[in-house]
């Protein structure tokens, strides 16, 4: 079956290539023990974005949308000694688990967890002349995205990636008529990309022990 065949070769692949520490697995027992939704990336995902932000030599970091934290400490341990993570994170429940992770992987001394609805943070982040920030990850409520698109493009330089996670939605991405507003968050996040001069980008379908869904990676030009 097509599940448990994508889920067999995460785990191949995860076994000689992901090195999840007991950092790592202490992070995702504690996000489980404590009932949080299980939205986090998978290892390879977070490996991939581990990579990335090494690839781009990545200094700062913004991640919109922290859960229990798993994403972020894989981001930050991507980070030089003097590098810095801001994750943003809505539900006070989700951000108290997030937080004794974060120190619990000895993280809490470059990650700042802010707490509150994301809209309202990343104007406070503009206000303290936060950024440029040299990657930024967008995995939080997605009928917002269109939103964080524009706050990133405002916290970000020419070279900076922006990462969106959970873009096909099981394929109902394709779908113009979908009453579902993650669905048209997405789409419009997406439009938005292909419109805007400033960047470049492409979208990656995905199947693995997450199921059906894919990301998108754009690059602000010039």
């Amino acid at each position: 079956m097509p599940q448990q065949l994508w889920t067999s070769v995460d785990d191949y692949f995860n076994g000689l290539l992901v090195e999840e520490d007991d950092a790592l697995r202490a992070v995702a027992a504690h996000s489980g023990a404590s009932h949080l939704p299980e939205h986090q990336v998978a290892p390879n995902q977070g490996k991939l974005l581990h990579l990335l932000a090494r690839i781009q030599g990545a200094r700062t970091i913004l991640e919109i949308g922290t859960l229990g934290g798993y994403s972020t400490v894989w981001l930050a341990r991507a980070l030089p000694a003097d590098g810095r993570l801001v994750t943003l994170e809505a539900d006070e429940g989700h951000a108290a688990v997030a937080a004794a992770n974060i120190a619990g992987a000895g993280l809490d001394g470059t990650v700042d967890l802010r707490v509150g609805p994301a809209l309202d943070s990343l104007p406070t982040l503009a206000d303290e002349g936060a950024g440029p920030f040299d990657l930024v990850f967008i995995d939080a409520d997605k009928p917002s995205n269109p939103a964080y698109l524009d706050w990133a493009l405002r916290l970000t330089r020419p070279g900076s990636v922006i990462v969106g996670d959970n873009v096909v939605r099981d394929g109902a991405v394709i779908d113009p008529a979908s009453t579902d507003p993650r669905v048209q968050g997405v789409r419009r996040f997406t439009e938005l990309i292909a419109a805007h001069p400033r960047l470049t980008a492409t979208t990656i379908q995905t199947v693995g022990s997450k199921g059906y869904d894919g990301f998108t990676l754009a690059l602000v030009t010039d």
